[in-house]
């Protein structure tokens, strides 16, 4: 495993301080979702847990496939390695919890009862921990308070401003930021090989510097979506055609993940329009974004049906073309 591509800076800051041998025990890994933050932290804790072991690895934090923490760690059986995520409601269905709970938190106590079994060190990722219920919050504030020895905490955060302020007291802030265009295709391209440049262009478009937000999009042909919204925006849809033709084509069930998309693309469209212009112009546009974000938000909060909802939307896109 490698570490993923992009935030040299923040990556460079870890390994120095993993280097300096007084590594502090818990770090807030914060930024945009999407960025590669969780990515970064399996691999430190991979690389971690590896090098305690074996201090002759390469700098970096590549770890062989082949060596015996990286297959444990693939096998989720490291017994110094603990990952709290939301879980499964049922296993047969892939809707996940609303929260991580305090009994997540709890099963924690047991490893922390003893010492690390393979090294010096254990490690804990909790992704993310925004997503930690309050008196789970609670509960893992102690660990922080008074951490068990050897034990370093990785704890990802797409909103770190919403934490107690007495996890973020404890924590070692590193920053994530935005990858540019190009990183973020070359991530899309490693992990969609069969996606040929059209799609790959889409995608980076609606992944607005976060990988992980543009797979999400994956398969979903945004690239038709995206030609449709600028469509009605070059010629302000007159007779309603392509708004009614793509309110048939996003209302249903099957078309759900691509209904899903519509909902982020337009607005990013609509702030990407704004970006060129001025006066009265950008005002437009401005207010188009501003009605579209409201609608995808409403849309959201309260199931608004989809093909009406794709109608109106398309309606306030269509206000580019007056302008």
């Amino acid at each position: 495993m490698t570490s993923p591509l992009g935030n040299a800076a923040a990556q460079a800051s870890f390994r120095a301080a993993l280097d300096s041998g007084a590594l502090h025990h818990a770090w807030l890994i914060a930024g945009p979702e999407g960025v590669g933050k969780a990515s970064f932290a399996r691999a430190a804790a991979l690389r971690m847990l590896a090098e305690a072991v074996d201090p002759s690895l390469p700098r970096g934090f590549a770890v062989p496939d082949g060596h015996r923490t990286a297959s444990l760690f693939a096998a989720g059986s490291h017994p110094d390695y603990r990952l709290l995520e939301r879980l499964q409601k049922d296993p047969d269905k892939p809707e996940l919890a609303r929260s991580i709970t305090i009994a997540q938190v709890r099963t924690l106590q047991p490893m922390f009862a003893t010492a690390p079994a393979m090294s010096s060190r254990r490690v804990v990722v909790i992704d993310a921990i925004d997503d930690l219920e309050r008196n789970g919050a609670n509960a893992l504030l102690k660990n922080l308070e008074e951490p068990p020895v050897g034990t370093i905490f990785l704890l990802v955060s797409h909103a770190p401003g919403k934490l107690l302020p007495t996890i973020r007291s404890r924590c070692r802030l590193l920053r994530f930021e935005r990858l540019t265009d190009a990183e973020v295709a070359t991530v899309l391209r490693a992990q969609l090989p069969e996606a040929d440049e059209a799609e790959i262009a889409a995608l980076v478009t609606a992944a607005d510097g976060a990988p992980g937000r543009g797979l999400r999009f994956a398969g979903l042909d945004l690239a038709k979506v995206d030609q449709a919204i600028a469509a009605i925006a070059a010629d302000g849809d007159p007779d309603n055609g392509r708004r009614a033709a793509l309110a048939r084509q996003l209302a249903g069930k099957p078309a759900q993940a691509r209904y899903e998309a519509f909902l982020d693309r337009v607005p990013a469209f609509i702030a990407g329009a704004a970006k060129a212009r001025s006066g009265e112009p950008l005002r437009t546009a401005l207010d188009a974004h501003a009605a579209a974000r409201d609608l995808a938000g409403a849309a959201r909060g309260l199931s608004l049906d989809a093909s009406g909802t794709v109608f109106e939307m398309a309606g306030i896109v269509a206000r580019l073309h007056a302008a």
